[in-house]
């Protein structure tokens, strides 16, 4: 097989594994109280990121309404770097909020991987 043709089908097999990291999941959640309806998370995301084009880059704190209560962005790919923890902190939580959900966001996929749950302490 001639260089640029190995090149080409190297390429065309290569192309539909960027869809195939998956979508970002939520591992783990830790919260802690901090102040008066105050909290501070420490989330940990698990996904193949594969660079620039597809990694997870921002997770979300939602309570059961859908109300995004906060965002943590996230700027870079963490190829080497799987499951791994990125904190938030200064979150106010509603006192009448008991549990809120963790979810993840890829580049290619959005949401739709896992899911964390936790209770609010009081």
């Amino acid at each position: 097989m001639k260089a640029r043709t190995k090149a080409i089908t190297i390429t065309a097999l290569l192309i539909p594994f960027a869809s195939f990291a998956g979508e970002a999941d939520v591992v783990n959640v830790k919260i802690n109280k901090t102040g008066i309806q105050t909290y501070s998370f420490d989330v940990t995301v698990l996904h193949a990121d594969s660079g620039w084009e597809h990694y997870a880059n921002k997770w979300d704190i939602i309570d059961n309404n859908g109300n995004i209560l906060g965002t943590r962005v996230l700027y870079h790919p963490h190829e080497n770097e799987q499951p791994f923890t990125r904190s938030l902190a200064g979150v106010h939580i509603p006192q009448e909020v008991r549990s809120v959900t963790v979810r993840a966001h890829d580049l290619v996929h959005q949401y739709g991987g896992k899911t964390f749950e936790v209770r609010v302490p009081e």
